[in-house]
């Protein structure tokens, strides 16, 4: 799939809902409601989300317990890395979550907090993605600036998404259909 209908078709399809998503976060009216609801994965049609339906309900309840226990800190975070990396320590050790989970949890309580990533982060459907583009996959991070210009289009948390929807066709190079890649979003 050329490079310039991945992006028409991010940003004219993709972009709205998941602005959307994130704008409903910002719109909760304390943070405990925008960290219960992100830890519970709950979109704002009261349903949970897509990428982590897998995930049980006690473990979900178990995250939202911890992050609840720490919104003073959380309240603090300077930046996305600092919220980052301070839910990665906190949900880290609780079994079955992973990092897409932090990521998006992260994303989500950011929006409402005000902050969002500066960099790109990876995790398993982005690193697909990223190897696709020849980077390391075990890389945690991509900089805007190191990846393509057509990507640099975007802000790091789209090229995330991206990155993660589109990434059999970086792979691949094949022709699909976009309504097929649409599915994968998050927010649907």
């Amino acid at each position: 799939m050329k490079p310039e209908v991945i992006i028409r078709t991010y940003i004219t399809q993709i972009r709205p809902r998941f602005n959307e998503e994130l704008d409903w976060f910002r719109r909760q009216p304390r943070l405990s409601e925008a960290i219960r609801l992100a830890a519970l994965a709950v979109n704002s049609k009261g349903k949970r989300y897509s990428h982590q339906r897998r995930l049980r309900k006690t473990t979900l309840e178990q995250a939202r317990d911890i992050l609840l226990e720490n919104e003073e800190r959380i309240r603090q975070s300077q930046d996305f890395d600092d919220l980052f990396g301070f839910l990665e320590r906190l949900l880290s050790p609780v079994k079955g979550l992973g990092e897409l989970y932090i990521y998006d949890t992260a994303l989500r309580i950011g929006a409402k907090i005000g902050v969002s990533p500066e960099r790109v982060y990876l995790h398993a459907g982005t690193r697909v993605g990223a190897k696709a583009l020849g980077f390391d996959g075990r890389m945690k991070t991509l900089e805007v600036s190191q990846l393509p210009e057509w990507l640099q289009l975007l802000q790091p948390h789209e090229i995330e998404d991206v990155l993660c929807i589109f990434k059999d066709k970086l792979k691949a190079r094949e022709q699909a259909m976009p309504e097929e890649l649409i599915g994968r979003s998050r927010f649907r």
